[in-house]
């Protein structure tokens, strides 16, 4: 129903009903994305069957949370490996050794998009760089090097 009303104001009846319809279609969940032809996940999957890491399971949800949160895809899985060998002495799935290891997580998948999530967006870490990023999580100079020895290994660049 349109009703015209003085000085050229036009009121739409069922407007009102609108702005539900488009938040229910924005709340519909996104599918995953499908790393099955991603190069990098192969990358991934090769490293940790090489060391016989539980992580190898995880692969994609690495790249997703990469992907997610904007930041070098060899990361969380470098230091999960250096935190827990990917997986094989995780506690809690804190695949990070996140807290000093004390976090504890609902899943592996949750501490990897927990973690993933802090370092792109909670201070100390945002807007910094890997190097930075890895003088935060580990302030020894040693640590820094060996992530990115491992970040190497998974692939030579990014």
């Amino acid at each position: 129903m349109i009703k015209k009303i003085s000085s050229g104001l036009v009121v739409f009846a069922g407007i009102v009903s609108l702005p539900g319809a488009v938040s229910q279609r924005q709340a519909q969940p996104t599918p995953a994305p499908d790393y099955r032809h991603d190069p990098r996940l192969a990358c991934l999957q090769k490293f940790f069957a090489h060391f016989d890491c539980p992580a190898k399971r995880l692969a994609s949800i690495f790249l997703e949370a990469a992907d997610d949160y904007h930041l070098d895809w060899r990361l969380l899985p470098s230091l999960s490996y250096v935190e827990t060998g990917g997986g094989k002495v995780a506690h809690n799935n804190n695949l990070f050794g996140w807290a000093c290891g004390r976090a504890h997580f609902d899943s592996p998948a949750a501490g990897i998009h927990q973690v993933g999530f802090q370092l792109a967006h909670r201070p100390p870490y945002r807007h910094k760089n890997v190097a930075q990023i890895l003088a935060v999580y580990n302030p020894n100079p040693d640590y820094a090097q060996t992530v990115t020895a491992v970040m190497r290994q998974i692939a030579p660049t990014e």
